[in-house]
């Protein structure tokens, strides 16, 4: 992941509002129930809004972040000190063998280069019991969102506490399964910060083989949050596996 993907401490309070959460929460909340999950670890948790829901009575959860403008507003959240906040990446994640559920939600695997997953992966197979569940979400690339990343189809403009913000998104560079973009966030005074992401766009066959070679099996993939089958329009792979 990259050192501080949403390292602005201005901006960093509109991110719960353009991602609240839906139909991902639901169902990564509805997994921990299913599934008994007392100790659970969401690796790239961001601002916390899902890791914060999960820490009920009777549940630890952990959070672990690199952005640490991310997780000092996390901090400050209700229900923040139920809570145990992790700076750091999927090296952050202790091989305990105890955890029962570990989660990375937000599209944030996709932050992780083919090295970076494949550590992750390892890592949380040796931090979960056996038996304990992974689970994930990534976009589809062969539904190819990136095409809609263009100024005209992304430009938008809004209040909000900072003023009126003018955004839009715009791809930079498109390289195999790489894609860069950079996100535009002017602001009324004219200052214009450029955010740019990089992320890998990965088919279901290379994230089952993937997830297979680190340790786990019953590995499903759907073309939703509802159990749908894949198909090329897909827009998600949500992926769930049990460790070996």
């Amino acid at each position: 992941m990259t050192t501080d993907p949403y390292g602005d401490p201005e901006l960093v309070a509109l991110y719960d509002v353009d991602n609240p959460g839906g139909a991902d929460h639901d169902f990564y909340r509805a997994l921990a129930h299913a599934v008994g999950a007392l100790r659970i670890v969401d690796l790239g948790c961001g601002t916390g809004l899902l890791t914060r829901s999960l820490a009920t009575a009777g549940r630890s959860a952990t959070g672990i972040d690199p952005s640490h403008t991310m997780l000092d507003w996390a901090q400050r959240q209700p229900g923040a000190e139920n809570v145990t906040w992790i700076r750091g990446d999927a090296t952050s994640i202790a091989p305990t063998g105890d955890i029962d559920l570990v989660l990375c939600t937000g599209n944030a695997i996709m932050h992780l280069e083919p090295d970076e997953l494949a550590t992750a992966l390892e890592r949380s197979s040796a931090a979960l019991r056996p038996g304990g569940v992974l689970s994930f979400e990534s976009r589809n690339p062969s539904a190819r969102e990136w095409h809609q990343w263009t100024r005209d189809a992304t430009y938008a403009e809004r209040h909000t506490d900072l003023g009126r913000l003018t955004e839009w998104l715009e791809v930079a560079d498109v390289a195999g399964q790489r894609v860069t973009f950079d996100a535009h966030n002017v602001l009324p005074d004219g200052a214009d910060r450029v955010y740019t992401s990089v992320l890998y766009f990965r088919d279901a066959d290379t994230l089952r083989t993937t997830v297979h070679d680190a340790g786990f099996d019953d590995v499903e993939i759907h073309g939703g949050w509802c159990g749908e089958d894949v198909t090329s329009t897909s827009r998600l792979l949500v992926v769930r596996a049990r460790r070996a």
